[in-house]
């Protein structure tokens, strides 16, 4: 069986430094890496390497003008033809910089029954120092010369955003620049991340360390934080490198899903530490949507990173997903509140959303609420709060009722492409 443990993100020393890092802790480990960077140029061009430098090297031709549709139909063959050699015990899967890990993560557990391959890892590397700096980086990856392909309208902020909240393992760059705000935000944006230092020191593979009967030793596991499964302790294994033991570790792709899913997404809780903070805003009442939208300038970039869920009042049936970073907001239909299914179609739900719903459900309004969550440095929350409450309808317009709500002005059609 062939272990496959993806390794990601847009901050490229540190993520080369943590594939490094796995090659040399783990005997008989190779990498991947598709450059998209020549996708201009009509190919992408593919490399394998070992702990020693390159092993092969190839092309493959764009696919549907889409360097990431190429990433996905030449990757799955050299797993395969990887798994079928036998000689390999961990294919590294190096993103480039600005793939998302889920896309890949769904690609390679799609092809896993067909396949002697198991994905057991996902990882993102981060330098601390950089969070902020991505974070507030609303340039379009195509200017930044990271576009994946022609039509990829994504920014660096968001992009940036959903390849560290995804990971259930975050790898972080020894720096000397990180300081303990920079550290606090880390935390706060991804609270349930294990995070596992890179280290110094030597790359060359050290040697005495019995690999082999580790695997056969290690103990079956339970369920971990969503995304992983059975992720040994750091402190199981006395010289073990945490890198190498998060590699093995596991990955559940339909609760990494689930977590990302703005219906049960798995949000920061209240935090305050080191001038970092996060505001977990919760209410009841819909917003009024021309209030809402007058404010949305000012609440995007009220914070570093803003997230989750609201209710609009002229669309008291949709639950609407709120995505800012950046100083950008993306806005989209995420489906009905399931306080407006019929009883017959809740069994067509998945589970894991009928039980985030049931543990914040209201007698009157089901789950219809918003849900959003601020986090940054130097967050103004009583400011914050102020304007978020005066974007809610007023004890008036909320006694009139859903018919008279659904005539409202619809402030949002622009953004929802309605």
């Amino acid at each position: 069986m062939l272990s496959v443990a993806i390794v990601g993100g847009l901050h490229a020393d540190a993520r080369r430094a943590a594939v490094d890092r796995l090659l040399a802790e783990v005997p008989g480990s190779v990498a991947l890496h598709h450059d998209l960077a020549t996708a201009v140029q009509g190919t992408v061009v593919r490399t394998v390497r070992d702990r020693t430098g390159i092993v092969s090297a190839g092309e493959a031709p764009l696919v549907n003008d889409c360097a990431c549709c190429a990433l996905r139909e030449d990757l799955v063959p050299e797993l395969e033809r990887l798994a079928e050699d036998g000689l390999t015990r961990l294919a590294v899967v190096e993103l480039w910089d600005s793939v998302e890990p889920k896309a890949m993560a769904e690609v390679v557990a799609s092809v896993v029954s067909g396949a002697d391959l198991r994905l057991t890892g996902v990882i993102t590397a981060v330098d601390p120092a950089l969070v902020l700096p991505y974070l507030g980086n609303g340039d379009d990856l195509a200017d930044a010369g990271l576009a994946a392909a022609a039509t990829d309208q994504r920014t660096v902020a968001d992009t940036f955003a959903r390849q560290l909240e995804y990971a259930p393992v975050l790898a972080l760059a020894t720096s000397e620049d990180a300081d303990d705000e920079d550290r606090a935000l880390l935390a706060q944006l991804h609270p349930t991340a294990r995070q596992v230092p890179i280290g110094d020191g030597d790359l060359s593979g050290r040697g005495g360390r019995d690999w082999e009967s580790w695997f056969e030793r290690r103990p079956a596991e339970g369920p971990g934080p969503a995304g992983q499964a059975g992720l040994a302790s750091a402190d199981s294994e006395p010289g073990r490198h945490p890198l190498a033991e998060a590699a093995f570790g596991g990955f559940d792709v339909e609760a990494a899903a689930a977590a990302q899913h703005p219906a049960c997404a798995l949000l920061p809780a209240e935090a305050d530490e080191c001038g970092v903070a996060t505001l977990v805003w919760h209410r009841r009442r819909p917003f009024h949507p021309e209030r809402l939208y007058a404010a949305l300038e000012d609440l995007c970039c009220a914070a570093a990173r803003s997230r989750g869920r609201f209710w609009l009042a002229d669309r008291p049936d949709t639950l609407l997903h709120w995505d800012a970073a950046g100083g950008a907001l993306c806005v989209e239909n995420a489906g009905p509140w399931l306080a407006s299914l019929p009883d017959a179609a809740w069994e067509l739900v998945p589970p894991v959303r009928r039980a985030a719903a049931a543990l914040d459900w209201h007698p009157e309004h089901g789950d219809c609420c918003q849900h959003l969550v601020f986090t940054s440095p130097g967050l103004d929350r009583d400011g914050l709060e102020l304007l978020l409450e005066s974007c809610l309808l007023t004890d008036a317009e909320y006694a009139a009722g859903r018919t008279a709500w659904k005539q409202l002005p619809p402030a949002f059609d622009s953004l929802l492409e309605v």
